[in-house]
């Protein structure tokens, strides 16, 4: 049994973290807020064989970007493996990671919900999109790697999160845009989990307004400005950051920081992608990122 799947990567702009309430109910837990999905992110491969010898019941791999931890993807896995007899078959995981881990491009939420579907194709299970997605969603909370993403990428698109939760219980209002493109500079990763611990207060008063001021103008260039507005009030921007900002910005191009990461994406119509990417080039420590939005959101591939 092999089955293989993928989610976009997911971008975040600005947010409002929702952990108040029963911390054993992770469903309802999440955020509020605005982002985007690209055409990069995770591409996991499940093959299931009969287990013989081997000690564990599960091997994990990563290729491309690597990731520390796999605490993710053995929840989820552990998850599935309370829906039927699965102790005879051994479970061989393969990760691609085609984004840079930890800099702010939801990599940990893709990890979660591309295994998901993977899991739930190869096993057979046929459970709902929305029970799914809810399993990816609960192991980003419960790891402390993420709030929204899963919602956001199992969606795909520039979206609005206006409701909290899991699929099927957090809402998010997508927005249509025309052909954009997406190019992004990493430089270095900033940890998710400490900043969600230490600056919740600070963030959410500022984040559920800008929610409010997204929805009544549904436009990108908006939303790029309320990032950058959101970065320095929550004083995550770096002197190297501050620099890249302020280059674009001499040329009228817009753009916005990833939460959490050191990492400034820019949104514009197909002509300005060079005059970015000719701007972004000038920083050799960087990686650039050029991408699209994906629209379609998480799924089982068919080859």
């Amino acid at each position: 049994m092999e089955a293989k799947a993928f989610c976009p990567a997911h971008i975040t702009g600005f947010f409002k973290a929702h952990l108040d309430g029963n911390q054993n109910n992770l469903e309802n837990l999440g955020s509020m807020g605005a982002g985007f999905s690209i055409k990069q992110g995770v591409t996991t491969r499940v093959k299931i064989q009969n287990r013989k010898d081997q000690k564990t019941n599960f091997k994990i791999t990563t290729n491309g970007y690597q990731s520390d931890k796999t605490d993710v993807s053995e929840f989820v896995l552990n998850e599935f493996l309370k829906l039927g007899e699965f102790s005879n078959n051994f479970f061989e995981i393969e990760h691609n990671i085609s984004v840079p881990v930890g800099y702010g491009l939801g990599s940990s939420g893709a990890v979660a919900l591309s295994l998901s579907y993977a899991l739930d194709e190869a096993l057979q299970t046929k459970l709902e999109k929305t029970v799914i997605g809810k399993i990816a969603h609960n192991a980003e909370v419960n790891c402390k790697t993420g709030l929204g993403d899963v919602l956001a990428s199992y969606h795909g698109g520039f979206e609005i999160r206006v409701k909290p939760g899991a699929p099927g219980i957090g809402h998010v209002e997508k927005i249509s845009t025309e052909k954009i493109s997406i190019i992004m500079i990493c430089f270095s990763p900033i940890s998710t989990n400490k900043f969600i611990k230490e600056q919740l207060s600070q963030i959410n008063g500022l984040g559920g307004k800008m929610v409010n001021r997204l929805l009544e103008s549904k436009n990108y260039e908006n939303f790029q400005d309320m990032s950058l507005e959101f970065a320095e009030y929550v004083n995550v921007m770096t002197p190297r950051m501050q620099k890249v900002v302020e280059e674009l910005s001499n040329k009228n191009i817009k753009c916005g920081i990833a939460l959490f990461g050191e990492t400034i994406f820019s949104m514009v119509p197909q002509k300005e992608e060079a005059n970015v990417v000719e701007i972004l080039q000038k920083y050799s420590d960087g990686i650039i990122i050029q991408s699209e939005l994906d629209d379609n959101g998480a799924r089982v591939l068919n080859n």
